[in-house]
């Protein structure tokens, strides 16, 4: 027991620093003047590396176990007639396009109706005092309908990576391999939380929300832990492997999958890459990194998903 309530500390400082270290490196990347401190390149290898992370935790780390749990011989054979991780995903992913394209709509309302407030005499007088107080802070700029979008999917990418992170701690507490399995899941939180970090740190954000990413990276790191100490609790009643816990598994898993494929596919991988003009139309070189990258992230998910 000793053992499993210091790892539980081990886990929740490997974490948070894995997600904390890419958004402190980003706050420090540009000096007062501009001048770069953190390689441009170096940040690119964190925010794609991040995206194939999160893209392989998606398959990987919760997909399969998901299918696992639910086509489990203990449960009721009405579980066995639908392949419910797979429509559970589904639903999932259905769900999360459906709040984008609300969000989206909204913050593309608010855009109009600002640009319609803003058509005044007084209009110069503004920008320009307001660019003369925002100076050279790019946050300050931001667009405030394109900052409600950017919550809204980091909120997304958040309570999928979070409810992951719960439940694979609640399932290593109570596990009789403790020791095996706790060498590979720091590797695996400290990886998933550079993925993480990553996309909180790469995200504009006006000055108000400007907390946001350090909030985020310490509630991911906070998640785990909090599902250890929940098994740790019922460490005398849980078993992983009663029907109850593993339908709640499965579910949770099933669902926290398609928000991490619809983030990774759409948010991640198709709007850093795809529609990315400047990647795609820029040297040939950084294409090909950003996709090495990407394959990097997803390869390193799918050698830990033998023993997670």
């Amino acid at each position: 027991m000793a053992l499993r309530v210091a790892g539980l500390f081990i886990i929740l400082v490997s974490s948070t620093l894995g997600a904390l270290l890419p958004v402190l490196l980003a706050r420090h990347a540009q000096s007062h003047s501009g001048i770069t401190k953190v390689p441009r390149g170096w940040l690119n290898f964190a925010k794609h590396f991040g995206s194939g992370i999160i893209l392989g935790t998606a398959f990987i780390h919760l997909l399969a176990p998901g299918i696992e749990a639910l086509g489990n011989p203990c449960l009721s054979p009405g579980w066995h007639k639908y392949p419910f991780a797979f429509g559970l995903c589904l639903s999932s992913i259905l769900g999360i396009f459906v709040v984008e394209i609300v969000s989206m709509s909204y913050g593309a309302r608010r855009r109009t109706k600002a640009e319609d407030c803003n058509n005044s005499p007084d209009r110069d007088l503004y920008v320009a005092g307001s660019a003369a107080e925002a100076g050279s802070n790019s946050q300050a700029t931001t667009d405030p309908a394109s900052a409600y979008t950017s919550v809204i999917g980091l909120a997304i990418l958040e309570f999928g990576a979070i409810l992951h992170s719960v439940l694979i701690g609640l399932t290593l507490a109570v596990d009789i391999k403790f020791k095996v399995l706790f060498a590979v899941l720091v590797t695996h939180q400290v990886f998933e939380g550079l993925g993480i970090g990553s996309r909180l740190a790469t995200v504009s954000l006006p000055a108000r929300y400007a907390h946001l990413p350090i909030v985020g990276a310490v509630v991911f790191g906070m998640s785990t832990p909090l599902g250890m100490a929940v098994g740790l609790a019922m460490h005398a009643s849980y078993n992983a492997d009663d029907p109850g816990a593993l339908v709640v598994s499965g579910v949770l898993d099933s669902l926290s999958a398609g928000i991490l494929l619809y983030t990774a596919l759409v948010e991640l991988l198709g709007r850093e890459i795809l529609f990315n003009e400047e990647l795609m139309n820029g040297p040939v070189k950084h294409l090909g990194a950003a996709v090495l990258w990407v394959l990097l992230g997803c390869c390193v998910m799918g050698l830990l998903g033998k023993w997670v």
